[in-house]
This record gives C-alpha cells, structure tokens and sequence, in this order.
C-alpha cells in the first residue's frame, strides 16, 4: 500500500464515529530507534567497515538521508527528537552537567521538558496508541513530572544520565554516584546477564508483548547507550575488528571518505573536511601507543554490531509477531562521534583504578572495562565532515538518518533537514493534528516541519530557500539556509571565529565564503541573531568550555562533602598530632 493511501485511510477511519478498537490497525507502529554517538559514515549503509546488516537492511528498503543535522550534543538532540520544538524552547539548550551557572533557572536551559511543550509519545497516547521506551532518557529525574511516564509512555525502563556502564548499574564518570535506572518511574536495579543493547531491546518486547490483546498501533523508543562511552562490548563482537585499524585514523577516514563518496552521499567532487587543530599525528605514537588506539576502535566497532544483531532481533519478532508489515522505522544518531580522552582528565585515571575499571587490552570491551576511541578517531567517523561531538561542524551535527517501511519508496534524499522534522512527521504518519491546546493547556507549537513530502518524493526539503533553521549548544552554533551554514565553534578545538560554508558544494567544510560573499554572511549572521533571541539562546561566559564546565560544577556540587571530608581530615590529622606529642611527653617522663 502506498504512504499516501495508508495516510488517507487512516484519517478516513479516525474520523468515523464509535470506531472499533481493531479497525484501528490502518494506522502504522511507529519505531524510533535512537544510536548514541555514532558518526555520519559509522553505519554499512553509509560507507562504513562495521557490519550493521540490519540496519542496513532498512536503509536498503527505504529512505536514507544525507543532509540530516541534530544538535551535536545529547540532551538538547532528545528533546528536540521528543517534542519537534527547538531545544530552548523545550528547555533543555545545553547539557545539564555541563550548563554554567550563569544560564541556571533561564527558561531555554531547566534541564528538563519545559511545562509547556508536548512529547510525540503523549500525542500518541492521547491517540490512541500504545507507548513504550527503553534506554537513555536524559531530559531530567528530579521531579516525577520529568520521567518518561509524565510524558506519555505507557510502559519505560529509562536511564536518566549522559550514560552509565553498559554491563551493570554502575556510574560511567566521578560526576554522577550512580547509574539512574527508572522503570516505569521508579528506580529500577538490572538483572545480573545486563548487556545494554540486549537489554533495551528485550524490555521493548516484554512490554509490546504484555499487551498482546491490545490491537491498538504501538509506538516503541529504542534508545540505545551505543556507542556512548564507556565505549563495551561481547568479545564474540570485538575480536573480528582486532588489527582492522592498525593503520590508524587518517586511513580510516580516507576509507570512510571514499565509502561515502561511492554511494552518492555527498557531491563526487566533494573535499575531505580538515582535522582540527591540536589532534595526534598516527606516525608519531608509539608501537604500544597504536596498539591500545587501534583497540579501543576495535571495540567500538563491536558494540556498534552487537547493537545491529540485537536490532535485528527486535525486527525478526515484529516478523513473527506480524506487526514487521505496518510498521514504519526511524532510525538516526543524536549527535556525531564522542571526541573525550576521560585520561586527559586529571586525577581520571586513579578514579578508574579506585573504583575498579580495568584497560587491559586482552579484555578490552568486557564488563569491568573501560574504552573510548578519543577525537582523532571520532573525526574519522564523522567524515567527510569537520569535528565530532559538541561541536557545530559537520562531524558533530550531520548524522545518519533512515526511514523505512510500507509505502516508504526505496531512495536517497538529499535535501536539508532538522531533528525537530520527525515527531510532526511520526504524528503526520499517525493522522495525529498536533493542536496549541493538549490536556486543557496551551502548549509551544513545533518548529519541525514534516518531512512525509520528502518521504514521497514530491519534496526535495521541508524548507524553502528562504527558510532559517538555527541551532546553539554550549555556545557552539550554526544556521542553515539556502544550501548554505554560518558557523562558530569554541575552545579547545575551535576558535571562537564565525565562518560560512556552501554546504551543497562544499560539505567538508573546507572554503570559508564570507570574504566572497559578504552580503550572505552579514544577513545570516542577522537570521542568526533573530533566531537565538526568538528562542532564548544565551551567549556563554567568557572562556566557556563546556567539558571544564562539568567538572566545575561536579565540585560546586560536592562542595559540602569536600568541607565535610576536608574537616574529618582534620579531626584525624589533629587527632595523630595530639597522640605523638602525648607518646613524647610520656617517654620524657620515662
């Protein structure tokens, strides 16, 4: 059946009064898979070495996009994917670990889902259909009213943090004390065989499965910790990656240039994007130095293919199940590839030796393990754009997006278009109207715009020439019209300076057009004012950085336990000093 024929009849049938609950099938299961961290080119379908037969498998059968862009960072990217309205005006413009204090109780950065704004999971619901989620939440845990069960999901088993242990419930960073696990609103312990990917997919099917005599359509959130560090995996995964990556990050990402190249992503005369400054040469390391490099890769090669296996065993059920025929997938990357070296972090190493983690290279990726792949590897993964993760380039925004199902035609759509693109297009698909009012209040109106003209071909974007779109995380920012982006990245690795790219020639980001088109940049540069005023995007502090930030606020937090610690310190110390001088005058006195 055609899109267009399965949205028409859909509408035909919610319009009829007294609808039975089983007529109701018309409209499709809606699947939504969300991957952590993986780069434009780190998916098969998308050029990549990595085996994710699954997923390509989708893309082979539907819509594969190649100028999709998301924040490039998490948070602001989940609640922009969640809601359809710009990440300010849903309340979360930064990373809330990472937001300076100067931003703190500002509407664009609560740290959580403004009241105002309505999830695609509570519109659905609303709707009628059945909701499930499972992984990553990170849009807030303080308050009940910010879990997911607040937001429209029947059934969640959520983790509210940037990320946590991928093999049992522990912290993956000194800043948070534990790993937040919610089901259903409640804090939640992992069973003892935990493996995320698994995990978050077996939750999915108990609790589609719970409901088997429920006819209604389902909409399921998969949103795996793939591949957010601590970068983990079966070693069954990892072993056939060993020595794939010997030859280091410059050749896999000339590799990753030429695999994208081939399948007609980018233009052929495409330049590859520059690696920023301050990032290792490969030829001055050292043999061991290589080796543990070239493995940390290896592993995040592996939980991307153990994350497609248990992918693939989501869609074989849906199979059995008979729900695979009327149901319409998403699947996309929050942001670009994770740049961090938790080692550069003083004091990070003896917290992984204090609280157990080992980077022993003969168990690399087990449980009780930590990798990561650093910035040099993730701007390989992210090419042929420039940066990785947290930052406004292309390596950090332009990520991997698939849409497939029934009546989705088989193509590649170049055109532009924005995270906040999908819930109206999900709630387009399920003949659901998003109003101003929901549940007697008004509420943000979306940004998004649907993309189902694109789906169909009769659209080359959901944006005309003249069209805005902008976007700031961490005072890192860029917005995009006409082909074209003004960009600024901050320290440490960019600048602080604005550029403009011809982003339909030049997607490497290569040839800075403000020079040679003064006119252009000076009016994007006023787009981009209007924009970051309409939405309340707030300039940083002076010498902002967003990763020091984190670590700033983690000892603001802390400061009453360190007083404490400092103070019972003290007490010892003095307490040694009063015994000494007390052993001294007695062997006087002897």
């Amino acid at each position: 059946m055609k899109l267009a024929h399965v949205l028409a009849l859909a509408a035909a049938l919610l319009a009829l009064p007294g609808l039975p609950a089983e007529a109701q099938d018309a409209r499709p299961n809606i699947v939504l898979i969300l991957i952590d961290d993986v780069g434009f080119s780190d998916l098969g379908a998308y050029g990549s070495e990595i085996a994710t037969p699954n997923i390509d498998a989708l893309a082979a059968r539907g819509a594969l996009f190649s100028n999709f862009h998301a924040s490039p960072i998490c948070a602001p990217s989940r609640a922009m994917l969640m809601t359809g309205v710009d990440s300010h005006l849903a309340g979360v413009g930064n990373l809330p670990e990472s937001l300076p204090r100067e931003h703190r109780g500002e509407p664009g950065y609560l740290g959580h889902l403004a009241d105002d704004v309505v999830t695609v999971a509570s519109r659905l619901q609303a709707a009628g259909y059945r909701t499930t989620m499972a992984g990553k939440w990170h849009l807030g845990h303080e308050e009940p009213h910010m879990l997911p069960p607040a937001h429209g999901f029947d059934r969640s088993f959520a983790l509210d943090a940037s990320g946590a242990d991928n093999w049992e419930k522990r912290p993956y960073l000194p800043i948070y004390d534990d790993a937040p696990w919610f089901e259903d609103g409640a804090p939640a312990d992992l069973p003892e065989d935990f493996y995320s990917s698994k995990f978050i997919v077996d939750k999915t099917i108990e609790y589609l499965d719970g409901n088997e005599a429920d006819d209604r359509p389902f909409f399921s959130y998969l949103a795996f910790q793939a591949n957010h560090i601590p970068v983990q995996a079966p070693r069954a995964f990892v072993d056939k990656y060993i020595g794939v990556y010997d030859k280091g990050w410059h050749a896999l990402r000339q590799s990753r240039f030429e695999g994208v190249v081939e399948r007609g992503l980018v233009p052929g005369n495409t330049a590859l994007g520059p690696m920023p400054e301050g990032l290792k040469e490969w030829d001055a390391l050292t043999a061991k130095e290589k080796e543990i490099r070239a493995m940390n890769m290896a592993v995040h090669a592996g939980m991307l293919e153990a994350m497609d296996h248990h992918v693939g065993r989501f869609v074989e059920h849906l199979k059995q199940t008979g729900d695979y025929g009327n149901t319409i997938f998403f699947v996309l990357s929050d942001n670009g590839p994770e740049p961090n070296d938790p080692l550069a972090t003083p004091g990070f190493a003896q917290w992984l030796w204090w609280v157990g983690y080992s980077r022993d290279l003969d168990r690399l990726g087990e449980k009780g393990t930590f990798a990561f792949i650093g910035p040099e590897f993730a701007n390989a993964g992210g090419a042929p754009g420039s940066f990785f993760k947290l930052y406004a380039g292309e390596g950090g925004a332009r990520v991997p997006f698939i849409v497939a199902g029934e009546g989705v035609p088989a193509a590649t759509r170049h055109g532009f278009s924005f995270i906040t693109d999908i819930a109206p297009t999900i709630l387009d698909l399920a003949g659901v109207t998003p109003a101003r009012e929901f549940a007697g209040r008004q509420v943000k109106e979306m940004t998004g715009r649907s993309l189902l003209p694109m789906l169909r071909g009769d659209a080359a974007s959901p944006y005309s020439d003249e069209d805005a779109v902008g976007m700031e995380a961490a005072g890192n920012v860029a917005l995009f019209r006409d082909g074209y982006k003004l960009m600024r990245n901050l320290p440490p690795y960019g600048d602080t300076e604005w550029y403009l790219y011809n982003l339909t020639d030049d997607p490497g980001e290569t040839k800075d057009m403000k020079e040679a088109e003064p006119e252009r940049f000076a009016a994007m540069m006023r787009e981009y004012e209007a924009y970051a005023a309409s939405v309340g995007a707030l300039e940083v502090p002076a010498g902002y950085e967003q990763m020091k930030q984190l670590t700033v606020n983690r000892l603001h937090g802390m400061r009453g336990q360190l007083v404490a610690a400092a103070l019972v310190a003290a007490g010892i110390l003095g307490g040694l000093v009063w015994l000494s001088l007390l052993g001294i005058r007695r062997l006087r006195r002897g």
